[in-house]
């Protein structure tokens, strides 16, 4: 240190960038506020429509349940039928409802082309809206262990 002269240190020098954390802030309120009103945007019309008896929401579908069992033996609503006797049923359940749809549930061990004979047929009687029914996995069991019976079942 000299005699007389005091040390000065330079200041820091004033910032020229643009401060970006106010603007972020704001620009996520506006994106919560968008996020939030854009469901009641989308559904502002209002409409008050006519009533009719035509009309019924609750009514089930009419289906039919077409079975193929492992020894590829058809059955038509749980009672057993040869190709001709299946073919001869798809077709009067069409004439009864044009909408019916046919669930089809095939055991594993058939061979796939047994299944697409029955969906043929279920197709060449005019019957496309067709359904396969499976099962939902059962929980994982370690293995060795038999899996547990279904609701409503005896062993």
């Amino acid at each position: 240190m000299a005699f007389g002269r005091l040390e000065r240190t330079k200041g820091s020098e004033p910032m020229y960038d643009i401060n970006v954390t106010p603007m972020v802030d704001v620009m996520l309120v506006l994106v919560v506020i968008f996020i939030l009103t854009a469901p009641l945007l989308a559904s502002s019309i209002r409409l008050d429509l006519p009533k009719t008896e035509g009309a019924k929401p609750g009514d089930p579908p009419t289906f039919v349940t077409v079975a193929v069992d492992k020894s590829g033996q058809a059955f038509f609503n749980d009672k057993p039928v040869s190709q001709p006797e299946l073919s001869v049923a798809l077709q009067q359940a069409k004439l009864d409802n044009p909408d019916t749809e046919v669930q089809l549930r095939a055991d594993q061990g058939v061979p796939y082309g047994r299944v697409v004979e029955v969906m043929g047929e279920a197709q060449k009687a005019g019957l496309n809206r067709i359904g396969f029914v499976a099962e939902a996995p059962a929980a994982a069991q370690p293995p060795g262990t038999a899996p547990a019976p279904a609701a409503g079942t005896t062993r």
